[in-house]
């Protein structure tokens, strides 16, 4: 990874919100969680998280990298799948401790469930029951045990 990619100083708070200076803040475990948005249809694809160097490999690549919690390790989206996210846009939010970014998903879906979305539940809001029920939205795009060979 290049060295020429870097975050700006935390400052006070007034510059954090209004200068034109990215300074991401990781929480304590050094992450920031990560929205990946289909950047055509604005519908919300994955949540994951990054670390400081997966921040400066998507930037640096135009791909998303992300940081996997479970495995603990760096996890290039798609690299197992072909099912890469190509960077259109990144946001943050005012205190800079949360990213959207807006992805152009390459391949049949950004689940690992086989789907295009990895919000491809809702939560039935008129059901009233215990426990809370949830409704499919999505289909399959892909067979993930093809994909990924399981």
């Amino acid at each position: 990874m290049s060295e020429s990619i870097t975050f700006g100083e935390r400052q006070d708070k007034k510059a954090v919100e209004e200068k034109p200076i990215f300074a991401p803040k990781f929480d304590e475990h050094g992450l920031i969680p990560c929205v990946a948005m289909d950047a055509e249809t604005k519908e919300p694809l994955m949540l994951a998280y990054m670390n400081e160097q997966s921040l400066k490999m998507t930037l640096e690549l135009g791909e998303v990298v992300y940081y996997s919690r479970s495995r603990q390790e760096i996890w290039h989206k798609g690299a197992t799948s072909g099912h890469t996210q190509k960077v259109v846009e990144i946001r943050t939010d005012c205190d800079q401790d949360a990213v959207i970014v807006y992805v152009d998903q390459q391949g049949a879906g950004a689940c690992h469930t086989g789907r295009n979305s990895c919000f491809y539940r809702k939560v039935d809001l008129e059901a009233g029951k215990a426990p809370a029920g949830l409704a499919f939205t999505e289909d399959l795009t892909f067979d993930p045990d093809a994909v990924y060979k399981k």
